[in-house]
């Protein structure tokens, strides 16, 4: 077993709170992602299971044992820095088998091990190269392997693609996801990167000023928040914000601008809601007419692959649609009408 379990688990700067009051459980061969913007706790969480630091209270558990006062050297976790961290006078090879001479480790064996985790990463021919002749993502990869030479029961990865370009991101995300998902090895990475969160995880940890916000796959966490925070911070959203009035089966968010937008089957009594649309979820008709609201295109940005507009409803009210294909773009002041299933808006209580 090499799961990782986190019991009511607390670290305290002075009166600052880094993590508060964390539980959660990490299951064998699972790839979790722990989430949120800077100073959310999500290095201080890591630097805990690493054993860098220590926890103010509660329990930390690898595999079942209880490792909260075990030294970072006895419990044998993998871990990639952000900056790499090899060393500039080693060659690639050196770098990977360092922490196999640490552990004195036969030399055959050492030489063994280095070639096949240098071939896990695709990287055999480059075993005599220094780090400076490597690329971005080369370089990486060595970290990778040097991480995962020694056999760790987990990897810890410290928002491990932050220092490349999209490109190699995209190409270095692939490498890790299919390296894990082969070696089967309980993976827990750090990001406040959402697009690398939601497409490498099986599980994400939303954290907050050092709370969990939310733990749920991916998919859930997106459609599903649980409340506005994760909302927000998992991608773009429109917030509509009103009282919810059922009509028969169906309901209307009211909202202050008068706007009744549709939200489909009640989840909930009548009373103030906040519901979440996503923008890819709005469809947007040029000229008016045909959808739920009209409005005029305030402003439009261009994606390459999509656009996505700002359009300013008749009451004042704005909503965001992104909407895939850009063969034609709008122009700014277009009446368009907007248009989206109804049981796409997920709700959340109202704001007091």
């Amino acid at each position: 077993m090499t799961t990782v379990e986190f019991a009511d688990v607390s670290k305290h700067y002075g009166d600052v709170r880094a993590v508060d009051g964390v539980s959660l459980r990490v299951e064998t061969g699972e790839f979790a992602t722990i989430l949120g913007p800077s100073g959310s706790g999500k290095t201080t969480m890591l630097s805990l299971i690493a054993g860098i630091a220590g926890p103010t209270s509660g329990a930390i558990k690898i595999g079942g044992r209880d490792v909260t006062n075990l030294k970072a050297a006895d419990r044998n976790v993998g871990l990639v820095f952000q900056s790499y961290a090899l060393f500039p006078h080693m060659t690639v090879a050196d770098n990977v088998a360092f922490p196999l001479r640490v552990r004195r480790v036969a030399k055959l064996e050492i030489a063994a091990r280095v070639k096949e985790a240098l071939a896990l990463v695709r990287l055999e021919d480059y075993g005599q190269r220094k780090p400076s002749q490597l690329s971005g993502g080369q370089q990486q990869r060595v970290a990778l392997a040097r991480a995962i030479v020694f056999k760790p029961d987990i990897l810890l990865l410290d928002e491990p693609l932050a220092a490349l370009d999209r490109k190699l991101r995209e190409d270095v995300r692939a490498e890790i996801h299919s390296l894990q998902r082969r070696l089967g090895i309980t993976t827990l990475m750090v990001t406040h990167d959402q697009d690398e969160a939601l497409s490498l995880s099986d599980r994400i940890v939303v954290l907050d000023q050092g709370r969990v916000q939310q733990i749920d796959t991916p998919f859930t966490a997106y459609h599903q928040p649980r409340n506005r925070f994760v909302a927000g911070f998992l991608g773009l959203a429109n917030f509509l914000e009103g009282e919810l009035e059922t009509q028969g089966s169906t309901a209307v968010i009211r909202l202050k601008s008068g706007d009744a937008l549709a939200c489909g089957p009640s989840r909930s009594t009548a009373g103030a809601v906040c519901g979440v649309l996503r923008p890819e979820d709005v469809g947007i008709v040029n000229g008016g007419g045909g959808g739920l609201v009209s409005g005029k295109v305030r402003e439009s940005v261009f994606f390459g692959e999509s656009v996505r507009y700002a359009v300013t409803l008749d009451s004042g009210f704005e909503l965001i649609a992104h909407v895939p294909g850009s063969r034609s773009k709008l122009p700014e002041g277009a009446h368009v009408a907007l248009e989206w299933e109804p049981d796409r808006v997920w709700l959340l209580p109202g704001e007091a």
